[in-house]
């Protein structure tokens, strides 16, 4: 890894646009959100994969890294600001309660 703040959600970003300009992304179609969308399918299949299969926790990783990375794409891509939209849910989501379904804890918006 190359020196930088790695702990910086704006060097990440800058990272991911630096990627999607080297490869011309929004001019060459791999900005457009239903490919994205195809994407990250994979990707989750991938870290599926990763899990169900007992692969080691550095390939786990490198899936949940390539998810991330097709997150922070997309937000690129659709033009929004990905940072505050995660500290929006964030405050929303820690109003929420639990509860146990089917032995595990669950935090959704329950309707009942």
């Amino acid at each position: 890894m190359t020196e930088r703040n790695a702990d910086s959600y704006t060097a990440m970003l800058e990272a991911v646009q630096a990627f999607h300009h080297k490869h011309d992304f929004k001019n060459r179609g791999g900005e457009e959100l239903t490919y994205r969308m195809a994407l990250m399918a994979e990707e989750l299949g991938e870290i599926g994969a990763a899990i169900t299969k007992g692969k080691p926790k550095e390939q786990l990783a490198e899936e949940v890294a390539d998810l991330f990375i097709l997150l922070i794409g997309t937000a690129i891509a659709a033009d929004f600001d990905l940072k505050r939209a995660f500290w929006q849910k964030m405050d929303k989501i820690m109003q929420r309660k639990s509860r146990m379904v089917n032995g595990r804890v669950r935090v959704s918006e329950f309707r009942d």
